[in-house]
């Protein structure tokens, strides 16, 4: 993986280099699944959060849980959730925005003071696309996108896993490589300087295929 190929993840489409990493530890909820697949979520994201070295906690001091994550069928479904507008302003035009555009995933952040991550909530909405993925491997895709605040253009054309030999999905290890550093207690907790990518690259995301 080259300083370009890097610099390409966090470079959103109006041209801004943005990369930011939560401060706070990570607490997750997750809405609309059985248990099992609450453990496969719960599950990736423990490993994600381990391999960037960064912390899980029980309960975050403002919001209770940081990273909320809802599985549903349809959109209007989060219009029924209690609370949910108070902590995804404008929810009504965002789910007739993505209703009409026939998405099948969202993902909103909140930030600290600073620009670190704060706060994450994923939207799933399980299409017959979706339904496909096995449970393992959404979960894994999902917590990969939400450690980092990624390009809004990043993994559009090729996912961050990859699939072994015996057909098993994992992390790619340039993109695991890029996770690691960026979480290097060294760097910044948000850049937006695209020389940050040749950091990145120093410390190791420059791991290959």
């Amino acid at each position: 993986m080259t300083p370009k190929d890097i610099e390409d993840l966090f470079t959103r489409s109006d041209g801004q280099y943005l990369c930011a990493r939560w401060r706070r530890p990570i607490v997750p909820i997750v809405f609309g699944v059985e248990d099992a697949t609450l453990a496969v979520v719960k599950g990736a994201c423990e490993a994600v959060v381990a391999l960037a070295g960064h912390k899980m906690a029980e309960t975050d001091p403002e919001m209770g849980a940081n990273l909320m994550v809802f599985f549903f069928r349809d959109w209007e479904e989060l219009l029924e959730v209690p609370d949910l507008g108070g902590l995804v302003p404008g929810l009504t035009e965002m789910v007739e925005r993505l209703v009409a555009s026939g998405a099948n995933q969202y993902r909103i952040y909140r930030f600290e003071e600073n620009g670190a991550i704060r706060a994450c909530f994923v939207f799933l909405r399980m299409n017959a696309d979706l339904s496909e993925v096995p449970a393992a491997d959404l979960a894994l895709a999902q917590m990969v996108r939400s450690i980092l605040l990624w390009s809004d253009r990043a993994f559009r054309d090729r996912s961050p896993l990859a699939v072994t030999p015996d057909g098993q999905a994992v992390l790619r290890p340039e993109i695991a490589g890029v996770i690691r550093a960026a979480y290097d207690p060294l760097m910044p907790e948000v850049a937006s300087d695209p020389s940050h990518a040749l950091r990145l690259f120093a410390r190791g995301g420059q791991a290959a295929d």
